[in-house]
């Protein structure tokens, strides 16, 4: 693939949200997408009792794992190499890249078939390998999509959820060689399984995700519908996956609960079509599976999540993509509008640690606080809580115990922060603010009719001809 797939600024999140905004057809692909996967969610938890059981079972299983994580971590290691597995530290995406070519140079890989993994997205693992001379192949049919159109995906579980079968058909036609234009969607999916049945025989190395890797047996467990994960992790010679540390779970145990939550939050399904255990590579007198295992095991700014007590709760996200479904802001901007690998609620409060606050705090500012998103977390993360705590780091005064986090302080204005000093002062301040009501109400007229943002789709701000406490004292006994 020669396209080159751009994440943005996030200082151009505004525009792009207004181009997704006056793009009524984009708009309404998006509302019925996320409304039939809201219903198919619905579906899966009828029994609310059952739901927030479920909820409270899978949270505390994330936040005992995320407590014990270090722990976890070398035990996690331990199993693994003592299952064959050699297990890689990477503390950002170029270290993760680096260590994936140093394994692809070593065995002379010139092909790489990729099954679904939103980490190898976060690292820019594609152009690293192009960059290399090394084709990076995605199997996920929706990834595949996205890929041939050089593009990122615009959600986390439906990667191509923004294209329309007409779109895709005539991708398939421009970009497939041999391929007539067809808007049939089993044919569609066809032409797909036919391109990479013959990539999978020729890959040297098959790339995959991890969705749990427990700690006690050294097993990485991945999810999918296709049957493209399976085929990555078992046919090529060389299997590398790629996760980040927050992943690990300490007993097998602890998968089912948190898998019935992924599928069903995901998806709308009791369980994955397949459910795969790697606990090593191909032993002796065995008839399939890879000749190495490799994982490589993603800090990439977790660990700044994970110093601070209330944004731990950020890594217990089990990746199911439901804030994003149910959330009013995604629902109709989707995405790409986000510029950042994890859009939408999710995006917004884990982006910050891997970026940076200064490349992301308006995705902080991009929400309702309407709380949907914490109602339908599976494993009942905060999200609005840590959207707040992020909206204030964004605005803390620098060198400050307010600023923590990287990039802290990075949307503060001087001029903003005098006039909210002031609107301290005359708010806390009784004859201040009898004061200033006084002049606003009878200087009214003089009220602008452009007021920034409010103004882009509201009427202007006016203040009421009369207090509400010269309404009161005007009021007969």
């Amino acid at each position: 693939m020669s396209k080159v797939i751009s994440i943005h600024p996030a200082k151009d999140f505004k525009a792009r949200s207004k181009a997704v905004l006056d793009n009524e057809g984009q708009r309404k692909n998006f509302r019925g997408a996320m409304d039939f996967l809201q219903a198919k969610r619905r579906s899966q938890f009828s029994d609310g009792d059952e739901l927030q059981g479920l909820r409270n079972l899978g949270q505390a299983i994330r936040q005992y794992s995320l407590a014990n994580l270090p722990r976890l971590l070398t035990q996690l290691e331990a199993n693994l190499t003592a299952n064959g597995v050699t297990v890689h530290w990477a503390e950002n995406a170029d270290d993760a890249n680096a260590i994936a070519l140093d394994i692809a140079r070593r065995v002379n890989a010139k092909h790489i078939i990729k099954g679904k993994s939103m980490v190898s997205e976060e690292i820019g693992f594609n152009h690293a390998m192009e960059a290399a001379g090394i084709e990076a192949l995605e199997s996920d049919m929706g990834e595949y999509i996205v890929q041939l159109a050089g593009e990122g995906p615009s959600h986390i579980i439906m990667p191509a959820i923004h294209k329309t079968k007409q779109e895709i058909a005539q991708l398939f036609a421009d970009e497939v060689p041999g391929v007539a234009y067809t808007e049939d969607v089993d044919a569609l999916i066809q032409i797909g399984r036919r391109v990479m049945r013959r990539k999978f025989a020729d890959a040297d190395i098959g790339l995959s995700g991890v969705n749990f890797a427990v700690a006690e047996t050294g097993t990485l467990c991945l999810v999918e519908n296709e049957g493209n994960g399976r085929m990555c992790t078992t046919v090529p010679k060389v299997h590398i996956a790629i996760t980040g540390i927050e992943k690990v779970v300490e007993k097998l145990e602890h998968v089912p609960p948190l898998l019935s939550l992924l599928t069903r939050s995901a998806t709308g399904q009791p369980v994955t079509t397949y459910v795969n255990m790697i606990s090593g590579p191909r032993k002796p007198g065995e008839k399939d599976g890879p000749q190495e295992v490799h994982l490589i095991l993603l800090d990439n700014g977790r660990t700044q999540a994970y110093a601070d007590d209330q944004l731990r709760a950020t890594l217990q996200c089990i990746r199911c993509g439901a804030c994003m479904n149910h959330c009013p802001v995604y629902a109709r901007i989707g995405g790409h509008a986000y510029g950042t690998t994890y859009p939408g609620p999710i995006g917004a409060i884990i982006s910050p640690h891997m970026l940076g606050l200064e490349a992301t705090y308006p995705l902080a500012f991009a929400s309702t606080l309407c709380g949907a998103c914490n109602e339908v977390c599976p494993v009942k993360i905060p999200i609005t809580d840590i959207l707040v705590r992020l909206r204030n780091e964004a605005q803390a005064k620098p060198d400050t115990e307010d600023a923590t986090l990287r990039g802290s302080g990075a949307a503060r204005s001087a001029a903003v922060a005098t006039v909210w000093s002031m609107w301290s002062q005359v708010y806390s301040k009784s004859g201040l603010y009898k004061l200033a009501s006084w002049f606003m109400s009878r200087g009214r007229a003089l009220s602008p009719s452009e007021q920034g943002a409010w103004t882009r789709s509201r009427s202007p701000l006016v203040p009421a001809p009369k207090r509400l406490r010269d309404l009161m004292k005007d009021r007969k006994p």
